[in-house]
């Protein structure tokens, strides 16, 4: 089974990495300087301090013809739409597609989609692209997925195929494992990036952990959560498991980059007005993050 993989970011060339020892991968990359630099020196992950350099293959995007047998799609959410009017160009093969994105807006931009099968993924692992051909992986999770359009046969020979250190489970239920998936952003990512802490200090320090767990009760509303304590649980665990990572949210404002809160928090928000709820905690820490991107784009 051959794996392309869109997306140069940390995840994209994470997955590169842990993949490569069981499939052939192609990643495409946004630049050309990129794919030269993964060409030349093979992606270099780090992993518990030690440096493991991996054969991987790589294109810029432009190049992409969706010959692959599974594509995953690692871009942010706010790239989706780009990605979306290429992957419909004639000339692109209508294969199979995995989307990992944050949030659940991309949900009724998938539906437009004529490809044969359409996967939706949820990733857990925390990681840091150290520059164009090395990634740090700094908390190791399980990746889930679940159908989200046609047949799981492919999906199900993709799990068989994984390598261990790649930990696959497959979900029968796409939107309650990106519900799951919803919350736990909305939470870690949004507190991290104002407060400028790694995951882990919002459970370890009490006065970080009263705001989460009130965002949580707040959010639960939103979606008339039933087992509460399963959702924050969960919640819980990544902030454990990916304890010293900085999340993409506290790294993107770092970094003078659009966030991806539209997709995360901005959804809440719409399900909220919808329903005619308040969330005010929500409604707060988007608009703060609002303000931090501004300010680090020099708008303000």
């Amino acid at each position: 089974m051959k794996i392309g993989i869109i997306g140069g970011g940390s995840i994209g060339m994470l997955f590169a990495a842990l993949l490569s020892d069981s499939f052939p991968i192609v990643l495409y990359t946004r630049t050309v300087m990129q794919s030269d630099e993964i060409n030349k020196n093979g992606i270099v992950l780090i992993q518990n301090g030690k440096e493991t350099r991996k054969n991987v293959s790589a294109l810029p995007i432009f190049d992409y013809r969706g010959t692959e047998d599974l594509t995953l799609i690692s871009v942010k959410q706010y790239q989706l739409e780009e990605i979306l009017e290429m992957l419909q160009n004639p000339d692109v093969a209508k294969g199979s597609l995995a989307f990992l994105q944050n949030g659940m807006s991309h949900l009724k931009l998938l539906s437009n989609l004529d490809h044969e099968n359409i996967i939706v993924g949820s990733v857990e692992h925390g990681a840091y692209r150290v520059n164009a051909f090395t990634v740090r992986h700094n908390g190791i999770g399980a990746t889930r997925m679940a159908v989200f359009k046609g047949n799981g046969n492919l999906l199900s020979n993709f799990a068989a195929f994984a390598p261990q250190q790649f930990p696959l489970i497959l979900e029968h239920d796409y939107y309650e494992m990106l519900l799951k998936k919803l919350i736990a952003n909305a939470i870690i990512n949004p507190l991290t990036a104002l407060l400028g802490v790694e995951n882990g200090q919002l459970i370890e320090n009490q006065h970080y952990l009263n705001v989460f767990m009130e965002l949580f009760e707040e959010i639960a509303t939103v979606f008339n959560l039933k087992n509460r304590q399963e959702y924050i649980d969960q919640v819980v665990e990544i902030c454990r498991k990916t304890a010293e990572n900085r999340s993409s949210m506290l790294k993107d404002i770092e970094a003078k980059r659009r966030t991806e809160v539209d997709a995360i928090l901005g959804y809440i928000l719409e399900e909220a007005l919808k329903q005619g709820k308040k969330v005010p905690l929500s409604h707060s820490l988007f608009h703060f993050v609002k303000g931090k991107e501004i300010f680090r784009e020099g708008f303000s």
